[in-house]
Parts: C-alpha cells; sequence; structure tokens
C-alpha cells in the first residue's frame, strides 16, 4: 500500500490515540481526565480498539465506558477483560504475553513488563493480572512499541529480535516507571531510532523530564519526539 502515516495523539500521561493508514483508531491505556489532557480532547469520538496494559487506575480508568459508548473490542490479559465484562463491557478480545492477533487490520503482540497490576474497586484492591506492554504493526508495516509501566528489564532485547519496532514510547518519569536514565539503556536494547516520552509530568511526583532524556540519548544519533498534548502527529520508520 502507499506510504501513509500512522498518527499519533498523545493525550497525556500515557494514554495514547493512534490513526492507522486504513483509518482505524486505537486509544491505549485510556485515561481522559488526566491532568495534562486538553479539555477539548477527553471525547476521543469513534474508537476501534482499546488496549489496556495493566489495571491501574490512571491506565484503566475510562475504559468501561469508552468502550461501551463506542463499541469498540478491549484488548488486555485474561484478568483484565474477566473484569471488564463485569463492568459491562460486551467486545473483549483478551491475550496474554507471548501472544498475537489480528484486529481491525492490526497486529496486536502483547511483550514482557516489569509492573504490578491492581484496581481499587469500591475499596477493594482487585488484582487485574500482570502488567504487559504491546507492538503494534500497522497496515504500512510500521511498527510500534508501547511499553506501558515497566522498569528496565534485559529481554527488551527480544522485542528488538522478535518485533523490530521502528518507534518506542517509553514512560520516563520514575518513580513508578522507569527514569530518563534507564529509559535510556531501554533504547540501547530496543535499538530503536525514534522515541516518544511518556509517563511524565502529570504529577510532581514524576521527576524525569524530556531534557534529561534527551541529553542521553540524543547523542547516539537517537531522535526524541517529544509530542504535545493533543496535536496529532504523524509518524513514520
Amino acid at each position: 500500500m502507499p506510504d501513509v502515516a500512522v498518527a499519533a495523539t498523545w493525550l497525556g500521561h500515557a494514554t495514547i490515540l493512534f490513526d492507522s493508514p486504513k483509518g482505524r483508531r486505537v486509544i491505549i491505556d485510556p485515561w481522559l481526565d488526566n491532568p495534562s489532557c486538553p479539555s477539548d480532547c477527553k471525547d476521543v469520538g469513534k474508537i476501534d480498539l482499546v488496549l489496556v496494559t495493566h489495571g491501574h487506575s490512571d491506565h484503566i480508568e475510562d475504559a468501561p465506558a469508552l468502550a461501551k459508548r463506542t463499541g469498540a473490542t478491549v484488548i488486555g490479559n485474561f484478568e483484565v477483560c474477566q473484569w471488564l465484562g463485569m463492568k459491562g463491557v460486551e467486545k473483549t478480545s483478551p491475550m496474554n504475553k507471548g501472544g498475537s492477533q489480528d484486529q481491525a487490520g492490526i497486529r496486536v503482540s502483547m511483550v514482557h513488563a516489569l509492573h504490578s497490576s491492581s484496581y481499587d474497586d469500591a475499596g477493594s484492591i482487585v488484582y487485574l493480572g500482570e502488567a504487559g506492554g504491546y507492538v503494534l504493526r500497522f497496515e504500512n508495516g510500521l511498527s510500534v512499541y508501547c511499553a506501558g509501566d515497566t522498569a528496565l528489564f534485559g529481554d527488551m532485547a527480544l522485542i528488538k529480535d522478535l518485533y523490530a519496532p521502528a518507534i518506542a514510547f517509553l514512560p520516563i518519569g520514575d518513580l513508578f516507571t522507569m527514569g530518563p536514565e534507564a529509559a535510556a539503556r531501554a533504547v540501547d536494547l530496543l535499538g530503536v531510532r525514534q522515541v516518544v516520552p511518556i509517563h511524565y509530568g502529570t504529577f510532581p511526583a514524576l521527576t524525569g523530564t524530556v531534557d534529561r532524556f534527551r541529553r542521553l540519548v540524543e547523542p547516539k544519533g537517537v531522535r526524541v519526539l517529544e509530542l504535545k498534548p493533543g496535536v496529532k502527529t504523524e509518524i513514520r520508520a
């Protein structure tokens, strides 16, 4: 197919909206009431796929309502999908780390992440399986790694070998995820030349900065794509 770009819109924190070359719309970790999401972006319109990396409220909070309003299919681990089903979500497609599936013309692979996963459901802590990340291969062949919340782990090198992502969306905020230093090492393991920082600046506790991350990776020839919340940006290999 012609080289039609994928468009990415960062909606603050870890929420990312993709528009695929064939017009499919994929949102990852929908939390639209986060402090960085512009008020005019909270209604995301039509959605085909909702991907959830793990069960923490700052990643899953708006998934039930969004899926029910749009009729989107939700992809997550088995426990997340079971819980969403109990919340009235009718269309889920559970998977687990190591697996892949095709949805709406997009290849979705779930990969490892090092993080916890639970939800405070009316005062009760509900276990929602293990956290994961995703590699998306869009219709034009572009492969994008969305790490979700994670620490650095050595098997990121296997993500490079198995999926060859061209672009990585990596958390840099520190405290609950990698900070800039660990994320810079992740870039080495993944072999990517373009990185979009996420999960930073939402709260004062997330002290990692894009400037610090950029100083670590740009001397190696890595391009840091600092997306502005709510601004649609074309991404290419």
